[in-house]
């Protein structure tokens, strides 16, 4: 690669552009094959965007078009526009070059937003000032990742839940999502429909806590101890095991 300024667009061979922020971007492999047909077709129009880390142009926009190019004949070099930045404003770069072409997904934005919060410090006003949005975005952002179960994100991270989906689920205890998220699909039910069941739901949630808090048993109905008997009885089970479990891992770390 020839060395230029920062800002000034240089050639670059396709096997020495470097991927390490790729995992912000999701692919799609319809996309790629698309821009493979407009490569043949027009050529590059627009320049990749990267960065340099040891002296190898990492990408930050672009990703669709590099892996395009690998499929076209002849091609093996792309036009790049290098700029200077540092991790976090390499991160708010990837989503700032994207506002103009496709949108990135809401998946993609809550990794950049993690990775800003997680692994570079960032307070969420912060990340909100850097990417020009409110805190309440960055907030529903995080929310999308970190508040919901693993078996719910591992769905949303493949594209077998949407986005919004996720976000009303997001809502439930981890230990509920799973079991809402299988019935929400065994009756084919709607973005609207299932935040109906999430709010339902939590309205019950709700209702049980400030019953255990405030009432106790003298106020259940017949049909209510029918029902909750089991789980509280499971509970109360599964409870006895935990005390005595930690009750043997407190004698163990006291013996010498």
């Amino acid at each position: 690669m020839d060395p230029c300024a920062d800002g000034q667009v240089t050639t670059v061979r396709l096997d020495e552009l470097g991927d390490q922020f790729r995992r912000y971007r999701l692919r799609v492999p319809q996309a790629v094959q698309a821009m493979a047909v407009s490569l043949r077709r027009w050529g590059q129009c627009a320049p990749l965007v990267a960065t340099l880390r040891e002296e190898r142009p990492q990408v930050l926009d672009g990703f669709t078009r590099w892996e395009a190019a690998y499929q076209v004949r002849g091609m093996s070099t792309l036009l790049v526009r290098l700029i200077e930045v540092d991790d976090r404003r390499a991160k708010a770069a990837i989503y700032g070059l994207n506002q103009s072409g496709r949108r990135p997904y809401e998946l993609e934005e809550a990794w950049i937003v993690q990775s800003l919060v997680r692994d570079d410090g960032l307070s969420q006003v912060e990340v909100a000032e850097l990417l020009g949005r409110h805190k309440s975005w960055v907030c529903r952002r995080l929310a999308l990742l970190e508040r919901l179960c693993a078996e719910v994100r591992q769905d949303l991270e493949v594209g077998l839940l949407a986005p919004t989906a996720a976000r009303e689920i997001a809502r439930l205890p981890a230990g509920n999502q799973v079991e809402v998220l299988g019935a929400a699909r065994r009756a084919a039910l709607s973005g609207a429909e299932l935040g109906g069941v999430v709010r339902l739901l939590l309205d019950r949630l709700a209702w049980a806590e400030n019953f255990l808090e405030c009432r106790g048993w003298t106020g259940l109905m017949a049909p209510d101890r029918l029902v909750l008997g089991p789980v509280f009885a499971r509970l109360a089970r599964d409870a006895r095991c935990v005390a005595e479990a930690a009750g043997d891992l407190a004698v163990e770390m006291s013996r010498p």
